[in-house]
């Protein structure tokens, strides 16, 4: 006796209440993906009538299937309806649905609570929902006695509350079910959590704790301390790393975006919780604070910051006393080695020479004479154990609203030692920077793009071959020179300044060389004419990258949320995606060449009035334990050669 054929238990029993039958049928969830599909949803009762325009090819194999079956012991009215249609016409099955897509900027709103407390929220749907608190807070508003707190507080986030310990805290968290964070940067500090829609609650409620109630306890602190020291120490054994870190301290000397990201290691022992509750006291006020959701209701949004941030009280804090006198702290001004640039004299003493300055020498644009390398670590309060530096009596203020300015100067780190593996190369690491524009400005797409343009990358790629190879930094220095290891542009945009530049590493024996092709290439963005000045296809091929880089990123739901949180922390508002598309589509050659020669020529004229100067910072490897100085006046004529930055 020939065997009843069944067929899949979903297909016999029919499509349960609230099921996607365009899922079940195995079609892509998207609609854009097909011209043919539009996506209902199917009741017990039956198939709707507007099934007749989304069953396509899939759906007629189904009914082959079923035909050809011996018998058939239950029959869904799914396929009962099915099968009454005698054919499939082709009017049918190509009849094409109308998509358009929401403009997640139609979502956005934007409230302010009576406290000062923003609240921004994106209701794009999903099974996702993202949290966040932003506050401004960061290592550039740090004066003496906070230096390094930024660091350190992001990791005491989420540790034991006035409610819950530690481990409670730890539970509560892994049972929302998704991913949360604390993390700080020059600029802003961001706790941040993707969970369920059903836990945005809870998840509010957990982020509220942590930031009002913490407990801070000292065996907490100290074991972050002990964290803290060993990631400083395996940061600065990574030149790729340390680096970037180091751009800043040389372009923003003894001021505000210059100051150190990672807590400087002599200060560990100078944070406790004292320090930590001055920081809080300052930087944790309602109108530095917002809040954003992706993927909530503004109105369920509202409720949740009124109920759990609405009761911050405001208060006038005197920034000048910040930090000067810090509740039950024992710190005291002369525990800290941090030289400041108002005192009247700040020495640096060596065994072979003494250098006496306003301003750290080491750093100073006008010298032509480089400190010893002893007093870099001195002057970045690395790890060494007595520092010569002398500091003020008095601490500078506090003052969230001090500009940051721009010095420019040239850095020189110790030789790297050899590789320990002898397949490993030497490598000496350079980078290369301007001032540049800020978030706010208009021509910051034009910046983006040019960075595009510039590309670059290391001599093997991991993302294969055709990612990003007709960037400029590729096919001028990676595809022409064998000596060079890794060429990339970068950009860093801030409130009020911003960092544009190369970073390079190259075999020891090619470091003028190095230089010289970076600045070549930076100086060639800024011809007019010649087969080295802008083309229409390598633009046009950097604003789509761009553009899709943007729409693609935004994509991710925390991406979304950060995005959200910083736009209306920094410009009290949310540009759309359609605004920031659009800017990116109507650049022009004449607009990229502009703000080459803008940023370039050192012409930029930010609010902090920087120098103009070029920024260098240079690590080189010994090559077989022969040291090789690149010497910053060689530098200084080679960058002026290109006619790149101001003099």
């Amino acid at each position: 006796m020939q065997k009843q054929r069944r067929l899949r238990p979903a297909v016999m029993n029919g499509i349960p209440e609230g099921k996607d039958f365009a899922n079940l049928l195995g079609y892509p969830r998207h609609a854009e993906h097909t011209g043919r599909l539009h996506r209902h949803r199917v009741g017990g009762e039956g198939i709707q009538r507007t099934y007749k325009y989304t069953l396509a090819m899939r759906t007629c194999s189904l009914l082959r299937a079923v035909t050809r079956a011996s018998s058939i012991s239950i029959c869904p009215p799914v396929l009962k309806s099915a099968l009454r249609l005698k054919r499939f016409s082709t009017k049918c099955i190509n009849r094409n649905i109308s998509f358009s897509p929401v403009d997640p900027s139609k979502l956005d709103e934007i409230s302010t609570l009576s406290n000062g407390v923003r609240v921004a929220t994106e209701a794009l749907p999903g099974h996702f929902s993202g949290i966040g608190v932003f506050i401004d807070a960061g290592s550039r508003f740090e004066n003496e006695n906070l230096r390094g707190v930024s660091h350190i507080i992001d990791r005491l986030a989420f540790k034991s509350t006035q409610n819950r310990s530690s481990d409670e805290m730890l539970q509560v968290m892994e049972s929302l079910g998704g991913n949360i964070n604390c993390a700080s940067s020059r600029e802003s500090l961001m706790y941040q959590c993707a969970t369920f829609n059903s836990a945005v609650p809870n998840a509010v409620a957990i982020m509220a704790e942590t930031i009002r109630d913490p407990l801070i306890k000292e065996s907490e602190i100290q074991e972050q301390l002990e964290t803290a020291a060993y990631e400083i120490g395996e940061i600065w054994s990574k030149p790729d790393l340390i680096l970037p870190e180091l751009v800043h301290t040389a372009a923003y000397k003894g001021n505000t975006l210059g100051n150190p990201l990672l807590c400087p290691k002599e200060r560990l022992s100078c944070i406790n919780k004292g320090v930590i509750e001055a920081y809080r006291k300052f930087f944790f006020q309602p109108e530095r604070i917002v809040l954003a959701f992706a993927g909530v209701e503004h109105y369920e949004a509202l409720k949740l910051v009124e109920n759990y941030f609405g009761d911050i009280p405001i208060t006038h804090i005197n920034q000048s006393s910040i930090g000067l006198q810090t509740f039950d702290s024992p710190l005291t001004h002369n525990q800290i080695n941090l030289p400041h640039p108002s005192s009247s004299q700040v020495q640096f003493n060596a065994s072979s020479s003494q250098i006496s300055s306003s301003t750290p020498s080491i750093l100073a644009q006008t010298s032509t004479k480089i400190a010893p390398r002893a007093t870099f670590y001195n002057y970045l309060s690395t790890w060494a154990a007595d520092s010569p530096v002398q500091i003020p009596d008095f601490p500078s203020p506090l003052d969230s609203l001090q500009p940051s300015h721009y010095t420019g100067g040239f850095l020189s780190l110790p030789n790297l030692p050899p590789p320990t593996n002898p397949s490993f190369p030497a490598l000496t690491h350079i980078h290369l920077a301007f001032e540049s524009l800020p978030i706010s400005s208009e021509d910051i797409y034009a910046l983006a793009t040019i960075q595009t343009l510039l590309g670059g990358g290391g001599s093997f790629s991991a993302g294969g071959p055709g990612k990003g190879m007709y960037s400029r930094l590729y096919t001028n220095v990676l595809n022409q020179h064998g000596w060079v290891e890794s060429c990339v542009a970068f950009n860093h945009s801030y409130t009020d300044s911003g960092l544009f530049g190369i970073s390079a590493s190259c075999v020891p024996a090619y470091v003028p060389q190095m230089l010289d092709v970076m600045c070549r290439e930076l100086h060639a963005l800024t011809l007019e004419n010649g087969p080295y000045c802008l083309q229409n296809v390598e633009v046009k091929r950097a604003k789509n990258q761009l553009r899709s880089s943007l729409l693609m990123n935004l994509e991710s739901r925390m991406v979304e949320l950060e995005d959200l949180g910083r736009q209306v922390q920094v410009h009290g508002k949310k540009i759309s995606l359609k605004e920031m598309c659009h800017s990116i589509d109507r650049l022009t050659i004449s607009d990229l060449r502009r703000v080459a020669k803008l940023v370039f020529g050192g012409m930029v004229k930010n609010l902090g009035c920087g120098s103009g100067a070029p920024t260098v910072v240079l690590q080189e490897c010994a090559d077989q334990g022969t040291e090789k100085e690149f010497k910053w006046e060689t530098i200084q004529d080679l960058i002026a050669s290109w006619n790149l930055g101001r003099t």
